[in-house]
């Protein structure tokens, strides 16, 4: 699948099946012509189910999939018979999806695991046959229930990227760049604003066998909460990051400027990202010598550690992985605690 095919929200319109007619029926046999009510319960209508795949990484696949009509339940029928229950419809989608209702807003389903299935909306209740409204008093009962309808309303499917690491900056900070070189990922590079319009997912292989991984995001202006750039648009997937890595490149006018900058547009967006985990990496630092590199530190919030590195040279990466390895799992044992 092409990669500028990343599609990261969709709006649908969907319809779980109605519920099957209780049947209203009774029994007449060669020698018992009022054998009494056997009418059968009417089927299920038909769920809308979300599935997890990791194999999919974007919602590309279901742009033109504008209607969602699950199938309605059938009638109950005579001698008992329930009638069959609607074919449930099952909407594979990538992990870190939300659902959400268009109208109301309201987050209805999140699928964070592969394989992991969550009915988005339910089919209507099948009807009760007469039967079973047969009493000692009521021998004879002329009704049944109709079948349940079904919901439809105009829902919106979210992906927000499940990385571990998000990269946060300006345009042309050096993000794509340092994914392509701690990563296998291809993004596209090159030296103008706005490069990466989509986010990028790489994997850093770490020492013994260990992996995690890392997601390039947009680059984010001053007033990205507010829709400016690219930023408004792609924020939502930094809510996934357990630790944020600030680029901030060596030739930037103010580093403590331009950090302060991009930690407003997060909170602004939503302040709870203030609560993650921070590093800050000053990137293309092969243009700055020792005395440069303490006139840099000096403008850095001295509660954020922070680490000089080159993508070109290579420097200061080893030391990086290790600074990510080390805030991952700080983060994971503050969440088991």
């Amino acid at each position: 699948m092409e990669k500028t095919n990343f599609v990261d929200q969709i709006r649908i319109f969907c319809r779980s099946g109605h519920g099957g007619a209780g049947s209203k029926h009774f029994m007449r046999t060669k020698f018992n012509p009022q054998a009494g009510p056997d009418g059968g319960d009417g089927g299920r209508g038909g769920h809308i189910i979300l599935r997890g795949n990791k194999n999919l990484w974007t919602l590309l696949h279901l742009r033109y999939y504008k209607n969602v009509l699950a199938e309605d339940g059938q009638g109950g029928n005579k001698n008992n018979m329930t009638g069959r229950d609607g074919k449930d419809i099952i909407i594979e989608v990538p992990l870190g999806t939300v659902a959400r209702d268009e109208q109301t807003e309201v987050q209805e389903a999140e699928i964070l695991e592969h394989g992991q299935e969550v009915v988005w909306i339910k089919g209507g209740r099948g009807g009760l046959g007469n039967a079973q409204f047969a009493t000692p008093t009521n021998q004879a009962p002329e009704y049944a229930q109709p079948g349940e309808e079904g919901e439809e309303a105009w829902k919106v499917l979210e992906l927000k990227v499940l990385a571990d690491v998000g990269l946060v900056g300006f345009p042309n900070a050096g993000k794509s760049t340092l994914l392509s070189v701690i990563t296998a990922a291809k993004p596209k590079i090159a030296d103008y604003a706005f490069t990466t319009i989509q986010p990028n997912l790489g994997i850093v292989a770490y020492r013994d066998g260990k992996s995690f991984c890392i997601a390039d995001l947009p680059g984010i202006i001053e007033g990205a909460a507010e829709g400016r750039g690219l930023g408004h648009r792609f924020l939502r997937h930094i809510e996934r990051n357990s630790v944020l890595l600030f680029v901030i490149p060596a030739d930037s006018n103010d580093h403590r400027k331009e950090f302060n900058i991009l930690l407003n547009e997060l909170e602004q967006y939503n302040p709870e990202l203030l609560h993650k985990q921070f590093l800050i990496a000053i990137s293309k630092s092969e243009m700055l010598d020792d005395e440069l590199k303490t006139a840099v530190k000096k403008e850095l919030p001295t509660n954020v550690p922070h680490i000089f590195i080159s993508s070109l040279t290579q420097s200061g990466l080893t030391d990086l992985k290790d600074m990510l390895w080390k805030a991952l799992n700080e983060e994971q044992e503050v969440e088991n605690r």
